[in-house]
Order: C-alpha cells, then structure tokens, then sequence
C-alpha cells in the first residue's frame, strides 16, 4: 500500500527525548517501509529546508513558527512558502511555551490565510496543547485548515475531545501518530470524515512498524486505508 507520511522530524531532539534522524537516513529509512514522501519539520527551519532542497521528490516542508518570534518567522514562513514550496506551518505550543487558542497565535493564523496554507499544531499535553484549545482556534480562523496532529495524543480524554470536536469543526483534521487506540483511527475516519484523518509517523519519536500497525489494524478495509495512509494528505497538500 502505497503511503505519505503526513508527520515527522528530521533533526534532533536532544534533552529527555535524545532521538534524531538526518535527511538521508530518514529518505533510507522510508525506502524500507515503502514511503513515498513524508511532511517535516524541526524547530531549526534551516534543518528542513536544507532536507527539502536536497530531497525535493521526497520531502514537504512545514515551517516551524514560534509565534513569539514574529517578526523573524513570520517573514521566514512568508519566503518558504512562496519561495522553496514549503507546505504549511507548524506550531508546538509545549516546546513554545504557548497555549494555541491565545492571541499571539492569530498573526500566524492571518499569515496562513494570506497564503492559503494549513496549520499543523500539535496537541495532547497539558497546560499548552489540549484539543479545546486548538478547536477554538479552528473556529476562530474558519477559513484556515487546521491538523490537531497527535489527534489528542495519549491521553484517552483528550483522543476523545480530539474526535468529538473534530466533528462540529469542518476545518478541523486529524493525524494519528503516538495516539495508542487503533479503534479511534477507525471511530475518526467514521464519524470525522473520510478525507479529515491523515497517517503519520512522527519519526524519529515513534516506529515506523508500531504507527503503521496500529492503524493497519483498526478494522477498516483496504479503500479506506489508502485514504488515510496515502489519497487523505496527498490531496490535503497537493503533493
């Protein structure tokens, strides 16, 4: 089954996390497990830029923005994605130290509806990045696609949040990498919405074979998970 990787970093993360992967052992590493392309970022932008300029048929480009650095990222993200084709944005309110739903976040909210490119936050630990707070920024900025990318992570009160917000928010998607549940990746593609629910690995954090197991076997047939493996995030980001 063919397949796009809708979520994962190349570069490393030292500290309590200490896993890292480069362009090229990444690019190896979707060889093995039959990838075909897979959506990056990392909080050094120069990282993923120098991957999608030496990669450019296997990597997307998310800019990673931290929103109290504005007035660098802002025009960094600007010349990205009019310039080098980056996809989207990328926000981590917990390395960032923000919660998504604050008034700091909308500048780049404006700047991804000027450009029209979507928004991928990441979610599922508190204080900074619980699903209530990414869906009021969804409904805040209507007009702007949002991925709650973890889809709540692995909390099962937050995976839960994630699905049922998701479904009153119609421009609210799902990414299912580190969310332990196999039976939500099917409950979300059911009641969320076909196209709103995008596989990802979030190497180097997780395995390759456990994030695409788990979503192997959520019991859904094979036309169903080549959307969420590959025809979802192919689509949502013109690939």
């Amino acid at each position: 089954m063919k397949k796009i990787d809708a979520h994962a970093h190349v570069g490393y993360f030292g500290g309590w996390a200490n896993v890292g992967m480069n362009a090229d052992e990444m690019v190896n590493a979707m060889d093995k497990h039959g990838i075909e392309r897979t959506v990056v970022s990392y909080m050094d932008n120069a990282v993923t830029e120098d991957a999608v300029k030496r990669h450019p048929d296997r990597y997307a480009g998310l800019i990673w923005v931290n929103p109290y650095k504005a007035e660098t990222d802002l025009p960094l993200a600007e010349r990205l994605i009019r310039e080098e084709g980056f996809k989207g944005i990328k926000l981590h309110p917990l390395f960032d130290a923000y919660t998504a739903n604050d008034g700091v976040v909308h500048p780049v909210m404006e700047l991804a509806g000027k450009l029209n490119v979507p928004v991928f936050i990441h979610s599922g630990h508190p204080p900074f990045s619980l699903p209530h707070s990414i869906a009021q920024l969804a409904q805040d900025f209507p007009a702007i696609r949002v991925v709650m990318v973890h889809m709540g992570h692995g909390n099962g009160i937050y995976v839960q949040a994630a699905l049922d917000l998701s479904r009153k928010i119609d421009n609210l998607y799902l990414e299912t990498s580190g969310m332990p549940m196999h039976t939500k990746i099917r409950e979300a593609y059911e009641t969320v919405g076909h196209d709103r629910i995008f596989w990802g690995s979030d190497a180097p954090f997780h395995l390759y074979e456990v994030e695409m197991l788990r979503t192997q076997l959520c019991g859904l047939d094979d036309t169903a998970l080549e959307n969420i493996f590959y025809n979802n995030i192919k689509t949502f980001l013109n690939l």
